[in-house]
């Protein structure tokens, strides 16, 4: 009567166990671990004082993989070749094999040393599935009155045709990772070298698109336009767009117009004559002509003068120009990249740039999203100026998760080169191998660039009125008694957005001003109250630097500068 409590224990057991096993061999793919873990249920619920697992490896050695119960010694001990042992044989054959006694099997051989001894009896199990055996599951139990090995048998069988399943699926599952990483590699760098520029970090949408765009224009000889504000990197895209096309070979000059006056910057792009005007001493090629045969960038298109214009237009339609105080006509062949942030629409409107000009420059146009619209390229732009950074430096410096949060959120008026003045600064100050959040002087109120969230010039790209919120301009202290509460704006971070507001209304309203010449008249009473910064007239008025650049815009205030 008291053998069946036992067979119903025991059978309870082994159901247990077997669930056990398979729902861990189902939580993971990562077989080291839940193969260790199963051994170890194994053993503690049937008690086993030793199990192990050994699969076979690319020479066709069986090699220890898990155990449990085995010293660290003992594992690296564990190898056996191809039908060597009771655990050789099991792998040759595929089938499984019972010792009684390890002590009185003479074909036994212990490569670990650990299942050696008297009344010890040793199973071991293939792991089979259909493309063949894996390996081998062994199982190791003190001999009793009690055992049951075909019992042990039966479970260690079951266990390991689990284990096989699973280890054939953690298998397919690596191999289908490795080849998609693999495949993803492959097509990076047929992207990389369809839709990637050298020294232009770009993963974004819209920068792929640009880079699309280069990789298109680049071979033709059309005349393009590059656009975006300040600091988008207009310069890397037109040297881009030379090192691509097929005058990469010849000369790539560059020439920033608004850095020079009407005069030098004739003489600087078509040269002159020996004698031409004081201090001409012998003949000089200009811009022109040194770029013949390649590509040149006229940088900041925009800020020449009406004058200059027409010179720069006879130049582009007949291909030909004479020197100052020259006569005779010099022909050249050359790729001509324009580049500016002004809004040459507006210019053409007010009467400041001429439109025939534009029509000849315009052929192709490349905008450059600003750094605010495409975040996602600020996390490599970090690690690029960083990793450059430890190498002139010769520094190992890491940015945290907190401080690239920083860097995600900031307004980036500047754009990219302000993110790389704004590393380079902080990688300079910072003490220690890594940047956080505190390291940034935006933190402690002491970032300058806060105050730079407009533009003195045009916006390359027109404002949206829709995203613009106005509030009231407060009078000077004479006027100030009738003037109602206003709301103060902080200057950190993005402009804030709200209904539409109509400024001038709102300050007529606010103060009972009929004549539309009051805020005109506030405007220029703040700015000389702080001395033409508009960044403290901002702040006095209590609106954003970006609101009052457009309020100066309307009034066509000319903003004095010392």
């Amino acid at each position: 009567m008291s053998a069946q409590p036992q067979v119903i224990h025991r059978d309870h057991v082994e159901l247990v166990t077997v669930y056990e096993i398979g729902k861990l061999l189902g939580s993971s793919l990562d077989i080291d671990r839940t193969f260790r873990i199963a051994l170890n249920v194994l053993s503690v619920h049937l008690g086993f004082n030793r199990v192990m697992i050994a699969l076979v490896q690319d020479d066709g050695d069986l090699h220890l993989h898990s155990s449990f119960g085995m010293t660290a010694e003992q594992i690296k001990r564990g190898r056996w070749a191809n039908g060597e042992g009771v655990v050789g044989r099991v792998f040759a054959r595929g089938a499984a094999i019972v010792v009684p006694n390890v002590a009185d099997e003479p074909e036994f051989v212990d490569r670990t040393g650990a299942f050696g001894g008297q009344h010890n009896a040793f199973i071991a199990v293939p792991m089979k599935t259909y493309d063949g055996t894996l390996g081998v599951l062994v199982g190791q139990r003190l001999v009793g009155a009690r055992s049951r090995l075909n019992d042990d048998l039966r479970m260690l069988t079951m266990v390991a045709g689990l284990m096989a399943q699973s280890l054939v699926l953690s298998r397919n599952v690596s191999e289908e990772q490795a080849r998609m990483r693999e495949e993803t590699r492959r097509l990076q760098k047929v992207v990389r070298g369809r839709y990637s520029i050298d020294n232009v970090v770009g993963v974004s949408r819209q920068m792929q698109e640009v880079f699309a765009e280069v990789h298109q224009v680049a071979p033709s000889r059309s005349t393009v336009l590059i656009r975006g504000e300040s600091g988008t990197g207009k310069e890397a895209i037109a040297r881009a767009l030379h090192h691509l096309s097929p005058r990469k070979n010849a000369p790539f000059i560059t020439v920033n117009c608004a850095a020079l006056s009407e005069s030098l910057l004739e003489s600087e792009l078509f040269g002159h004559e020996k004698g031409s005007f004081t201090g001409a001493t012998s003949e000089r090629k200009g811009r022109f002509e040194l770029a013949s045969g390649g590509t040149l960038f006229l940088d900041e298109i925009g800020d020449i003068s009406p004058a200059f214009q027409a010179k720069l237009l006879r130049v582009l339609q007949e291909r030909e120009f004479e020197r100052v105080g020259g006569t005779r006509a010099i022909k050249v062949d050359v790729r001509l990249v324009c580049a500016t942030n002004r809004n040459l629409e507006k210019m053409i409107q007010r009467g400041e740039f001429r439109a025939d000009l534009y029509y000849r420059i315009n052929v192709v146009s490349i905008f450059l999203p600003p750094l605010r619209e495409r975040r996602e390229d600020i996390g490599p732009l970090v690690n690029h100026f960083i990793t450059r950074f430890n190498k002139d430096n010769g520094r190992n410096l890491r940015v945290t998760a907190d401080a690239m949060s920083v860097l995600m959120n900031c307004y980036w008026p500047g754009n990219v080169r302000e993110l790389e003045n704004c590393i380079e600064r902080t990688a300079t100050m910072v003490r220690g191998d890594a940047i956080s959040a505190p390291s940034f002087p935006c933190q402690h109120n002491r970032c300058l660039t806060q105050m730079l969230h407009h533009l003195d010039k045009d916006d390359a790209v027109a404002p949206v009125a829709s995203t613009v919120t106005a509030v009231p301009l407060p009078v000077p202290p004479a006027r100030a008694a009738s003037a109602p509460a206003v709301t103060e704006f902080p200057l950190d971070g993005p402009l804030r957005t709200g209904p539409v507001v109509n400024l001038p209304k709102a300050i007529e309203r606010s103060h009972g001003a009929e004549e539309p010449q009051g805020e005109r008249e506030r405007l220029v009473w703040a700015l000389e109250q702080c001395g033409w910064v508009q960044a403290k007239a901002a702040r006095l008025l209590r609106v954003t630097p970006r609101q009052l650049a457009y309020a100066l815009q309307k009034h066509k205030i000319e903003v004095r500068k010392f």
